[in-house]
């Protein structure tokens, strides 16, 4: 078992203030896999102090500088990606498949992204015999999640590390593993001292000690949207720049010009989504929007696809799909699973309680609720799991309504046979982005959310704008 006793302070390993440890378990066994030790506002203090004086000198490389670190990193990173991807297996039971090709990969991916984006990216313009200079905003906190630990560490890292910022980062103690060896790689890439920081613990002890404190200039927070209240909360009492990226209820708008094949296709694809990461993910197209006269169709092709999905131990060849995190994460999603039942949904496949054959575990059995209302919980609460419900509508106009009620904006998606609906309807949508017919994610644009998702943007060039102060030098 792994004993992670150390935090990461400028530049070297260092003893806490305190000696708790936290049992760290694995969600496919129930077992205890590691121990973390849980920070204290003291070390939060020693990281931040740490940070500040490192900034001075970090905040001055040049690009070139900035770039061979990025590199470094990328190297290194490549050279312990598997590690990275048994580590996240281990810790939240994501398959191996998808640690591998996904959850690791998609680090090194934004990595290389940023590394472009610095290349060119504009750091100062004349304007009117002005000069408009961008400078790194300071001290930066960065609280992080454990449903894809390193793609949310590095849609903030890497843009930091880009634009001259220092780093203080409370990993989640869910997912402490994978962390922590994206720490030795930081140490191996030759970081200068100072410039990352890592603290151990929770939110309410150390996540609220960086969200309060004095000495950090910007918080960048991923997770659930009442956290980030809390975080933007004590943020507010220093004045402090705010970035989050918080939950969501997309809605997956699918048109009644699609012929059989295409809808069908349409359909599998959504629940197929919602199997990824064993439905964690925040941008999870968790609301399936169809025709109502096609209602039937829809269920029966979703509980198909649903029924098809291979429930295994995340280390399984194949692509299966593995547990969710943790057993309270398990006890919220058949919560939801039995109030949809209660509300009048139609079960048309999962439901309640493990699948069979696996009885110990977070297994959860993926789930399709038909005949949804958009004021039943299933259709209102983020559930983060792999359960979909899928609500009918009678026309466009009434999809985009059913879309847009919901306090949540961070994605969309629309599907349809004639591209100029989909357009249309997309541009209507109250969401940070809109994914038409199957389209890709692409680590250039811009990542975030409308109303309760959160607000500032990450990935590419508008990532790097959350890390900047603008400076207007006039007479220049």
């Amino acid at each position: 078992m792994k004993i992670l006793d150390k935090f990461y302070v400028d530049g070297s390993w260092i003893q806490p203030e305190g000696n708790e440890l936290l049992d760290v378990i694995n969600p496919a066994n129930e077992q205890i896999c590691a121990q973390v030790i849980q920070g204290s506002s003291v070390d939060v203090d020693r990281a931040v102090s740490a940070a500040s004086a490192a900034f001075g000198n970090w905040s001055k490389a040049s690009r070139e500088e900035r770039i061979e670190l990025l590199q470094r990193i990328l190297k290194e990173y490549t050279r312990r990606q598997d590690d990275i991807a048994k580590a996240i297996t281990e810790e939240m039971g994501a398959p191996a498949w998808i640690s591998s090709s996904m959850q690791a990969a998609v680090g090194m991916g934004l990595l290389a992204s940023d590394i472009e984006t610095l290349k060119t990216f504009e750091f100062s313009k004349m304007r009117s015999g002005a000069k408009i200079v961008r400078e790194p905003v300071g001290v930066c906190g960065l609280i992080t999640p454990w449903n894809w630990p390193m793609n949310q560490i590095f849609c903030k890292l890497s843009p930091a590390l880009a634009t001259g910022c220092t780093v203080v980062w409370k990993p989640s103690e869910v997912s402490p593993i994978s962390a922590q060896i994206l720490m030795e790689i930081l140490d191996a890439s030759q970081i200068p001292a100072g410039v990352v920081n890592m603290v151990h613990g929770d939110g309410p002890v150390v996540g609220a000690a960086i969200a309060s404190h004095p000495g950090i200039d910007m918080v960048s927070f991923t997770g659930s949207t009442r956290a980030g209240i809390a975080v933007a909360q004590a943020a507010a009492l220093t004045v402090k720049r705010v970035s989050q990226e918080l939950g969501g209820k997309s809605a997956n708008i699918i048109l009644n010009d699609l012929d059989k094949e295409g809808f069908a296709k349409a359909v599998s694809s959504g629940m197929q989504s919602m199997s990824i990461n064993s439905g964690q993910n925040c941008n999870a197209p968790s609301r399936m929007l169809v025709p109502a006269s096609r209602m039937d169709e829809a269920m029966q092709v979703a509980a198909a696809t649903a029924n098809a999905i291979e429930v295994a131990d995340p280390n399984s060849d194949g692509m299966v799909m593995g547990p969710v995190v943790s057993e309270p994460q398990w006890n919220k999603i058949q919560n939801l699973i039995e109030s949809g039942i209660k509300e009048g949904a139609t079960l048309a496949a999962g439901g309640p309680g493990r699948p069979n054959g696996l009885n110990q575990g977070f297994y959860v059995r993926p789930t399709v609720f038909g005949n949804v209302s958009n004021d039943m919980r299933i259709a209102r609460e983020e559930i983060f799991g792999p359960v979909l419900s899928i609500l009918p509508y009678e026309d466009e106009a009434e999809a985009i309504q059913i879309a847009n009620d919901t306090l949540y904006g961070l994605s969309g998606y629309v599907s349809g046979a004639n591209m100029d609906k989909v357009r249309e309807i997309a541009s209507e949508l109250r969401t940070g982005m809109v994914h038409l017919c199957g389209a890709k994610p692409d680590f250039t644009m811009p990542f975030g959310g409308y109303k309760q998702s959160g607000n500032g943007r990450e990935r590419g060039p508008a990532g790097f704008e959350e890390y900047l102060e603008t400076k207007a030098i006039l007479g220049y």
